[in-house]
């Protein structure tokens, strides 16, 4: 089955919202993540460190240049993610529809190329 991952992507403003009501999120999102395990679908979920702790390492030059978060000109940050076995794209969005995610927050839903997908190199 094909693997997609379900990326979270939040604002400022829907990652305030989602703080101010924290207890109730956590709670929903757990109950989220039983019921993908009961379907067993869920491979993996994890949400991220403030964008504040996090660098940039930025390869446009000649040298890779690292720079330190919060990342001022970014509209929208990759807050976490779930990671799906699920049968069909349209599968993955149905999960993702489901997602407990604050007002203004957005799920990227991209596909997993399997290993058998990638170039290989001829030796």
């Amino acid at each position: 089955m094909p693997k997609y991952l379900l990326i979270m992507r939040d604002t400022d403003e829907s990652n305030a919202a989602m703080m101010a009501n924290i207890d109730e999120m956590m709670a929903t999102t757990r109950q989220f993540i039983e019921e993908m395990v009961k379907a067993g679908v869920l491979l993996a979920a994890e949400g991220l460190d403030d964008p504040g702790q996090g660098v940039v390492v930025d390869f446009s030059g000649e040298a890779p240049v690292v720079t330190d978060g919060p990342y001022g000109e970014t509209k929208e940050l990759f807050g976490g993610f779930f990671l799906l076995d699920v049968a069909s794209k349209q599968e993955a969005v149905e999960w993702a529809k489901r997602v407990p995610a604050a007002p203004g927050s957005k799920i990227e839903v991209r596909r997993v190329p399997g290993s058998d997908e990638v170039p290989q190199v001829d030796e």
